[in-house]
């Protein structure tokens, strides 16, 4: 079978590798669908803090069933897709159903080779059947779900102020559940061509470019007040420091974004707003089931999000192409 490898940063290679047999508990699944996500593209530049090379890259995938035990309820045929965090279900957080941050967690593609290959074995309790949502859609679910969880997490409500920092993929997801859970939602970043999708296809209450201007600019959207809860999702650590001062007094501040570098505030301002720091990470089956239901509600704009297509044989030679930002990348999908 057809595997891509990312053998070090920057470096991916085409191989062929036996087709994978599974074990007693195990399903294989035909990948058919990979999305690339921002941890694929941080592990090819290797700026990925929980990576070691080589690596088979992609953890947003669906497939078909090949095989799998008769008591996982699957079927060969089945179109499946996967929650690639593959939690021990014994450990302190697996004990209170925080399976996002399991201490011996197991996430495909990162610690665990993943799905830019043509068959894969995955433990049958994390393959679910893909059900009243397309190969393209199932294989979108894991990225949106981030952007649920971290919405769930800073417990947004109607009537609140939300301000997304990063207008990539993940914030978009957060922009996307803020509003469908009544929030009025802004979103910041460098990229007018990212603002621009977010106005037209997300259809935000407001965005702003980042520069000279913007902290009025914010200001002068909120009343002074600033935003009830913001979410980080840039990937940088000075913008996730900067972010702090955007938060309302009384507000909530969710970094979703993970970087290698330490993060520092100021701790008076932090008191006087009496702020509410959380980090989200991954996300669990509640918030799959979340994205699953508003993709079948027509609530999720999947055909605009899936910007860019490739074969799984021409990811050596095209992957880096995502990079560019005149390429106008939002959520590209390899295809198996």
């Amino acid at each position: 079978m057809l595997t891509v490898i990312c053998q070090t940063p920057r470096e991916l290679r085409a191989e062929e590798r036996p087709r994978p047999t599974p074990g007693p508990d195990e399903v294989l699944l035909r990948v058919k669908r990979v999305g690339v996500c921002g941890t694929d593209l941080h592990i090819f530049t290797g700026d990925q803090p929980y990576l070691a090379y080589p690596r088979v890259m992609g953890h947003e995938l669906s497939g078909i069933v090949e095989s799998a035990p008769a008591k996982s309820g699957l079927r060969a045929g089945d179109a499946a897709f996967v929650m690639p965090y593959l939690s021990c279900g014994r450990c302190i957080a697996c004990r209170q159903g925080k399976t996002n941050c399991c201490v011996n967690i197991q996430v495909l593609g990162v610690h665990r080779d993943g799905a830019f290959t043509e068959y894969l074995c995955v433990p049958s309790a994390f393959v679910h059947k893909a059900e009243g949502v397309s190969l393209d859609q199932a294989a979108m679910v894991e990225f949106l779900s981030i952007g649920a969880h971290a919405v769930r997490r800073g417990t947004v409500h109607a009537g609140q102020r939300v301000l997304v920092v990063g207008a990539g993929p993940i914030g978009m997801a957060a922009a996307i559940f803020s509003r469908q859970q009544g929030a009025a939602v802004t979103t910041l970043d460098t990229r007018r061509d990212r603002l621009d999708f977010c106005d037209r296809h997300l259809r935000v209450d407001s965005t702003v470019q980042i520069g000279d201007d913007d902290e009025a600019r914010l200001s002068a959207l909120t009343g002074g007040e600033f935003f009830d809860v913001v979410f980080d999702a840039t990937g940088n650590a000075r913008a996730m420091e900067r972010g702090f001062k955007f938060v309302a007094h009384g507000g909530t501040y969710v970094m979703v974004s993970v970087v290698r570098d330490a993060i520092t505030f100021s701790d008076p301002e932090f008191h006087k707003r009496e702020t509410t720091l959380l980090g989200s990470r991954n996300a669990t089956m509640q918030d799959f089931e979340t994205v699953l239901s508003a993709m079948r509600a027509g609530g999720v704009p999947t055909d605009a999000l899936n910007t860019h297509r490739m074969p799984l044989a021409r990811v050596p030679d095209e992957f880096a192409t995502l990079l560019d930002p005149s390429q106008g990348v939002v959520k590209a999908i390899v295809e198996c």
